[in-house]
């Protein structure tokens, strides 16, 4: 990788940090804030978030993407175009889509040829002419995918992107991984449901998030697979799947759809722990009240992929969970079912707050473990306590991550213990009433921290700022409610 920058590339860093400034004290913006709104000017290449500035792009809400793959073969490039259906904001003299790599043909907007320039992870667009405030506009991006690209980080999602399977592929989309797949408004605050169109040769079988809404053999042999997100999608939680899989229908809690999708070889190794799924359904709905989506189901990858990721509907689960001991695959089973509730349904508004997300989807995970053979939920919030000091030290108070350590411990057992703490003290039965209302409130929105504090204290009848504050924020961990015994270890390095 190069570390040369271009002066224009500088300037977007330049405005970047502007734009983060500015988001500390107001949250995402757009350049509109200081424009008057008839004159058009550039859309925001970023929405300013603390992590990452420069992903999302201002100007603009999508409506819903379509996605056309015309897939080939694993490791094969293949003819793809993006479909975007938006609304200006602001009146737009350009306006930039997060789109990474992958060889660029035609871009068109309103099915006018537009001017389009590559900067970096940017693609800026020039429409033909203006866009209006309130404009409904589509703009069509014609390219050929790589299938192959992939970029990895130093914490616990390691390669994400395009994952390779032994006979095609998953995505992995989190972070921010969608602009490797498709053009898009890559932040988790802007969510749209997606329709996925997507073309396999035969014998093969393509799943994505929601419905398959028609399934046509061609002439030629190959098979047109369209699927129907049904609900708006953070792109990091995006997923289309290929490869040679069953489908394994059932039906959950209150007659709930529920279809896993199989490698062919896996599915009866795999069983025994993939028919839990609607008891952990009923599991989480008496403490989060209604599953929050049409269907669900578990994506089994035959992959080394380290990690699961819950897609929205279709939680990605590498193999290696499913095929070893029961406790261990009910936690990561649990876990991303969790995520439905807290992270998919309820949104992240920045990545700051992924703590919310994280956090919840642990601390419920460890709750189920304790009560179905696992260890003592009150004895790993313990050891996390004590590390607590240490991780604040190297990778920020929960709710403050810097990009490299995102994805490091603190927003896992370091955030539920902050729930554990909350729990400690307002009580069992009043943190309950918390996490619905949480859930409730928020259902099909986002949210982010200061939301969360405030409902809290409304919901508890007292003003936790004061308390949670210093666990999500401070430069050292607070007492434990209730547990005057639990020490911090000292701080090394």
């Amino acid at each position: 990788m190069s570390t040369i920058r271009t002066p224009r590339h500088r300037a977007r860093l330049a405005l970047a940090a502007a734009i983060t400034v500015a988001a500390a004290f107001t949250g995402p913006v757009s350049q509109s804030a200081s424009t008057p709104s008839d004159v058009p000017s550039p859309g925001a290449p970023g929405l300013g978030d603390p992590v990452f500035p420069l992903d999302g792009n201002g100007g603009y809400e999508v409506s819903r993407y379509t996605l056309d793959f015309d897939w080939q073969a694993p490791k094969t490039p293949f003819e793809a175009s993006t479909t975007i259906r938006a609304t200006a904001t602001q009146a737009l003299s350009r306006f930039d889509l997060d789109f990474a790599g992958n060889t660029l043909h035609t871009v068109t907007v309103n099915g006018r040829t537009a001017v389009a320039e590559r900067d970096g992870d940017e693609l800026v667009v020039t429409p033909k002419t203006p866009l209006a405030r309130g404009r409904v506009f589509t703009v069509k991006v014609t390219y050929t995918a790589d299938p192959t690209r992939i970029r990895h980080r130093d914490d616990a999602i390691e390669d994400y992107g395009w994952i390779p399977t032994p006979d095609g592929t998953v995505l992995y989309p989190q972070p921010n991984g969608a602009k490797i797949i498709f053009p898009s408004n890559d932040h988790p605050s802007r969510r749209a449901p997606i329709t996925f169109r997507v073309t396999t040769p035969a014998g093969l079988t393509a799943v994505a998030n929601g419905r398959l809404t028609d399934r046509t053999e061609r002439a030629d042999g190959r098979v047109r697979w369209t699927y129907d997100s049904e609900q708006p999608v953070a792109t990091q939680l995006a997923q289309l799947a290929i490869g040679r899989y069953t489908f394994v229908d059932s039906t959950g809690p209150h007659g709930l759809p529920v279809r896993d999708v199989v490698p062919d070889d896996l599915v009866a190794p795999t069983e025994q722990y993939r028919k839990l799924t609607t008891e952990h359904i009923a599991w989480l709905e008496e403490r989060l009240g209604p599953y929050p989506f049409d269907r669900y189901g578990v994506l089994v990858g035959d992959t080394d992929l380290g990690v699961a990721l819950e897609t929205q509907t279709l939680s990605l689960v590498p193999k290696a969970d499913l095929l070893g001991d029961r406790v261990s695959a009910e936690r990561n089973l649990v876990h991303e079912l969790a995520h439905q509730w807290t992270g998919d349904s309820v949104g992240i508004k920045t990545w700051s707050d992924l703590w919310l997300s994280e956090g919840h989807a642990r601390f419920y995970e460890r709750l189920y473990s304790e009560a179905h053979g696992g260890v003592s939920f009150e004895d790993t919030m313990r050891t996390a306590y004590a590390s607590h000091d240490q991780w604040r030290h190297g990778y920020g108070a929960p709710a403050e991550p810097t990009e490299p350590n995102l994805f490091k411990r603190m927003r896992y057992d370091g955030s539920a213990l902050v729930l554990y703490a909350l729990r400690e003290k307002v009580g069992q039965e009043t943190f309950g009433r918390i996490e619905r209302a949480w859930v409730t409130k928020y259902r099909g929105r986002t949210a982010g921290t200061e939301d969360y504090i405030g409902l809290a204290s409304k919901v508890a009848g007292q003003d936790l700022d004061g308390f949670l504050r210093p666990w999500l924020f401070g430069a050292t961990t607070p007492p434990m409610p209730n547990h005057p015994d639990w020490v911090v270890d000292p701080v090394q390095g």
